[in-house]
């Protein structure tokens, strides 16, 4: 049998990045000879995280439509035709059984350009609303794995497969490295840990509200990891010099975070919330409210309708953070019923689901 070749692509943040890292990680363990090529965009996150995990990645010269006038608008058609040229090339020299997408600008012109050339084609939507992207490729696509019922509105319903979004297979047992993480975080076994996560990129919103509220988590016996965003670091990195305060710009050992971790305030991204789901700690989502659709809110929504987690707006930080945290730290039985509730969601499986569905296209 032929050594089999799969292109995958996705990027921007890591919300796009990790669940194609988990997917390839996949299929090398099925296919340990098979050969694996990222293709991202040029300039973003993916063109350092993608080779960290041992794989090759192309970029292509792309980006999104701005909501306001900008030069890279103007520049967008001359970018999207250099990347479908590109996007031509690599598909034509590596020769790919299946092209998989996860989101992103650059796995538009490359799914495309597969499409065109006969190459199965899979889509991976991590969201409740799908991206602008996604939307565009689905008439095309072989197959569509979701994470969430109901989208037949976007996706021709005969396409798509309910398999939950890829997580990283480190996270599916991270409950026996509770000593290790207390050691590589250099933390006070004494004291409960607060984790705080802002998204790859980091959250203003949620940035300034943590500076206001250090004094209440640390005067409370709670000591604090928080993941700022490379965007922030500058900024904030001076919280450092406080007892039991850790800023970070990017966390690398997430499973090692996690564990460590008795209490977690996140935004709602799907890759986050999918992650959420598998840790199993209490958690409060203050979702972006500057995504399309708002799919963060209704992503967090989904959890909290089924008591999985608490929920604060943006709007609402100001009048009613304080006392949502103060409640879920006095209140171990709310801690344990969220932990317990939050973890039925868990699609632990999704990974392997989802690489089922690749490997029926190949031809």
């Amino acid at each position: 049998m032929q050594k089999l070749k799969f292109i995958l692509s996705g990027g921007g943040t890591g919300g796009h990045i990790y669940p194609a890292i988990a997917i390839a990680n996949e299929l090398k363990e099925r296919f340990p000879d098979c050969e694996i090529l990222f293709v991202g965009a040029k300039d973003k996150m993916e063109m350092q995280k993608v080779p960290q995990a041992g794989y090759p990645i192309k970029g292509l010269w792309i980006s999104g439509i701005q909501r306001r006038l900008t030069i890279d608008n103007t520049l967008f058609p001359f970018k999207l035709f250099d990347s479908l040229l590109r996007s031509r090339t690599i598909v034509k020299n590596f020769k790919p059984n299946v092209v998989i997408g996860t989101g992103g600008f650059a796995s538009g012109p490359l799914l495309r350009v597969a499409g065109f050339a006969g190459v199965p084609t899979v889509i991976q939507e991590q969201n409740s609303y799908p991206g602008i992207t996604n939307k565009w490729l689905s008439a095309k696509a072989s197959k569509i794995c979701v994470a969430y019922e109901n989208l037949e509105r976007f996706f021709p319903k005969n396409k798509m497969v309910l398999t939950g979004n890829p997580v990283r297979q480190d996270l599916i047992d991270i409950h026996g490295k509770n000593a290790e993480a207390k050691e590589y975080f250099k933390l006070d076994a004494d004291k409960k840990v607060l984790l705080i996560l802002g998204g790859s990129l980091g959250s203003r919103r949620i940035n300034q509200l943590i500076a206001k509220e250090l004094v209440n988590f640390t005067s409370q016996n709670v000591q604090v990891i928080w993941q700022c965003g490379k965007f922030y670091i500058d900024e904030y990195q001076h919280f450092n010099e406080k007892e039991h305060v850790q800023v970070v710009a990017f966390i690398d050992r997430m499973d090692l975070v996690y564990a460590s971790a008795d209490f977690i305030i996140s935004r709602a991204g799907a890759s986050s919330v999918s992650e959420l789901c598998l840790v199993g700690k209490p958690v409060i989502f203050i979702p972006s409210p500057n995504v399309a659709e708002d799919h963060q809110t209704k992503n967090a929504k989904a959890i909290v309708d089924k008591n999985g987690a608490l929920m604060v707006k943006e709007n609402e930080l100001d009048t009613q953070f304080t006392e949502t945290f103060n409640n879920l730290l006095s209140d171990q039985n709310l801690q344990i019923e969220l932990s317990q509730n939050i973890k039925r969601l868990a699609t632990p499986n999704a990974t392997k689901d989802i690489v089922d569905e690749i490997i029926k296209l190949i031809k």
